[in-house]
């Protein structure tokens, strides 16, 4: 099974690293939860020091377990970013609770903020906008909070296909960056095509919107594990790739590998260095040891890992 096997290199050595690629991965981020964490038996041997490690809070997880996963990866050294999903939280005492036990027990000072999904709220809590609202993350003295973003839209939000009730949403959070004193970015959903992505990025900029972008990318993963994320998650006009590539029995039963979509916008970013996408954020969807070896074979300096 060659073919599915992922050998890690050394980075540095290789020669067939991109410099715009090398670039365009630095300070690169990541997403786990609190299960697909526990697989992972060192995360220093497959990250960079210090990189941004999101939690996702998939609903029905107990707090206990995000915080002790965030723990964990605060002692290892790394800066832990916990999904606070407005929909499951059931009130003001209960987001005063989970900050609290993130700041006491994990030293969390930042996190993503968004509306969760479930579409039937728990308690008091729709959006993320409500949680900023409550200032709770600012008397907490939280650093950085990060906000979704959606490069084809949301469904979930925008029901006619629209993008109104999104762009609305990104154009107040924009505002309320003036209102604290944590940095703000939006954190995208995960696309295949640049295209999109780059018409996007560019059209909220022209609205006025000075959030930097950390753009989503799904990492290497068996095509029918994409094609079923992205129809789940709303992914719209980028499906289309993997379609493409469905059809192409020679590439079938390979598996996909993000470097079509990292390395365009990377050479986007080294011609227009304004461009307001600074960072990549992983989505591993063919897990985190795979997704983490794909960067050290192609991010050169910029992955390697904290032990090497």
């Amino acid at each position: 099974m060659a073919l599915l096997n992922f050998k890690r290199r050394d980075a540095s050595a290789s020669p067939s690293v991109n410099p715009a690629v090398e670039a365009f991965l630095r300070d690169y981020s990541i997403e786990v939860m609190p299960r697909t964490a526990e697989k992972v038996e060192d995360f220093r041997s497959l990250l960079p020091e210090g990189t941004r490690v999101y939690i996702a809070h998939i609903e029905g997880t107990p707090i206990q377990e995000m915080v002790a996963t965030a723990k964990r990866l605060n002692e290892d050294g790394f800066a832990v970013m916990p999904h606070f999903p407005a929909r499951i939280i059931k009130d003001r005492d209960t987001l005063k609770d989970w900050i609290a036990r993130y700041q006491g027990e994990a030293n969390v000072s930042q996190a993503l903020l968004l509306a969760g999904g479930v579409d039937s709220p728990h308690g008091d809590f729709d959006s993320s906008m409500q949680l900023m609202e409550t200032g709770l993350f600012d008397e907490a003295g939280f650093k950085r909070l990060h906000v979704a973003g959606h490069p084809e839209g949301n469904r979930d939000i925008d029901a006619d296909g629209s993008m109104k009730n999104v762009s609305a949403a990104l154009r107040w959070k924009n505002d309320f960056q003036s209102r604290t004193d944590a940095q703000l970015a939006i954190a995208t959903q995960f696309a295949f095509d640049a295209k999109p992505i780059i018409k996007w990025a560019d059209g909220i900029a022209a609205e006025g919107i000075t959030l930097p972008v950390h753009i989503g990318i799904a990492g290497p993963a068996k095509l029918q594990t994409l094609i079923k994320f992205a129809i789940a998650c709303g992914v719209g006009p980028s499906l289309k790739v993997l379609q493409k590539r469905a059809m192409d029995v020679t590439k079938l039963l390979l598996p996909y590998e993000p470097m079509d979509v990292v390395s365009q916008l990377a050479d986007h970013k080294a011609a227009n260095p304004d461009f307001n996408v600074t960072h990549v954020h992983f989505f591993p969807l063919g897990g985190i040891k795979t997704n983490a070896n794909w960067a050290i074979e192609n991010g050169g300096s910029s992955a390697t890992p904290a032990n090497a």
